[in-house]
């Protein structure tokens, strides 16, 4: 049986529309120099952990990286996440970043994967896509996650696929993510 809690990725401007839905864990990933969000002191009693780190795919100026550290962070708190869990229990696990298409989508697929050893990686990112339609991975992390569950590219292969998809079915991502120097993540892109 896959264990699947109540799961929401969203962006900083959407997390005030989740405060009556009883979030039980949130994970935000943001900017460095972002102050705390006012919008969880509204949110009913939760844990949460904070990362900061940039949303970008190579070494800038200035920006802090995606580390493998940071994935490690994210795996820690889905083995915390899961040994909390009575998993009869209700529990809602929300993960955020600045648009809640990257970064947080990124975290989202490493946790399921975390969660879900065995479900195929093509099943993880169809599910990645019922929860947040617009994901698009940031590939560092899921290249970090894909070595540090042992799933040997397989998480790196799917995410190719899903970057083909979203190019066909969004084509706005290849002016967003060339405007934002992503475009070795287009590259990725496999068009089934």
């Amino acid at each position: 049986m896959i264990f699947s809690p109540v799961l929401t990725v969203c962006g900083i401007e959407e997390l005030p529309d989740q405060r009556s839905r009883s979030v039980t864990h949130v994970l935000s990933i943001v900017d460095p120099d972002l102050p705390e969000l006012e919008a969880f002191s509204t949110y009913g009693q939760h844990h949460r952990m904070t990362l900061r780190f940039h949303d970008i795919i190579a070494a800038a100026p200035q920006r802090v990286m995606p580390q493998p550290d940071h994935v490690e962070a994210v795996l820690k708190f889905g083995e915390d996440f899961l040994a909390q869990q009575d998993r009869q229990a209700s529990s809602h696990l929300l993960v955020h970043c600045h648009m809640g298409v990257s970064r947080s989508t990124a975290a989202m697929l490493t946790l399921m994967a975390q969660a879900n050893p065995d479900e195929a990686a093509e099943s993880l990112f169809a599910r990645l896509l019922a929860i947040r339609p617009q994901a698009w991975p940031n590939s560092q992390m899921v290249s970090f996650a894909d070595e540090q569950l042992g799933r040997k590219g397989e998480l790196t292969a799917a995410l190719r696929h899903h970057y083909g998809r979203q190019i066909k079915s969004r084509p706005q991502f290849t002016e967003w993510m060339t405007m934002l120097g992503r475009q070795a993540e287009l590259e990725m892109a496999i068009l089934d």
